[in-house]
């Protein structure tokens, strides 16, 4: 009896050891203009690409931003009731101090953050020194192909605030 224990604990084991390690949860999204109107026009602008990676709760974001109307001086990591509304800010996240540069960070969620990032609800927020209440900023949604504009799409192509898990 103790050699079929045994041997059904090898089994186990070698059946598992043959299985690919969870994958992490890979979001991107495209930074692009804060709301803005005829007066702030100017001093909104710029566009960039963040990816980011979810490896149980620890959230790493990476990107790039370019052609801020003046140098950044802040980026954070915010939480809103859905894609496209705007939140409060949980996290600070590391800027270049420049109108093009980097933007990065690691940041451990809490199970109600990591639940909200993987529903649509998390957003990078980049402020400048012209726009110090925000200048660019992008809903993370899960892994998908960005076009250009006036790409036409065929057959079913990612909506991605229709297609993101609403829990």
């Amino acid at each position: 009896m103790l050699l079929s224990k045994s041997f059904a604990l090898s089994v186990v084991l070698a059946l598992m050891a043959g299985q690919p390690a969870l994958a992490a949860d890979k979001y991107i999204t495209n930074l692009g203009p804060m709301p803005l109107d005829d007066a702030s026009r100017a001093n909104i602008q710029g566009r960039g690409d963040v990816s980011a990676t979810l490896d149980g709760r620890k959230l790493s974001v990476s990107g790039t931003f370019k052609q801020l109307p003046s140098p950044a001086t802040a980026a954070h990591l915010n939480i809103s009731l859905a894609t496209g509304v705007p939140g409060d800010k949980i996290f600070d996240l590391t800027v270049t101090q420049a109108p093009s540069g980097t933007v990065s960070g690691d940041v451990t969620l809490s199970a109600k953050q990591a639940a909200a990032f993987r529903t649509g609800k998390l957003y990078v927020q980049i402020d400048s020194q012209k726009a110090p209440d925000g200048t660019i900023w992008g809903w993370l949604l899960p892994d998908h192909q960005i076009v250009g504009a006036d790409v036409p799409q065929q057959d079913h192509w990612f909506i991605p605030q229709l297609d993101t898990p609403s829990r």
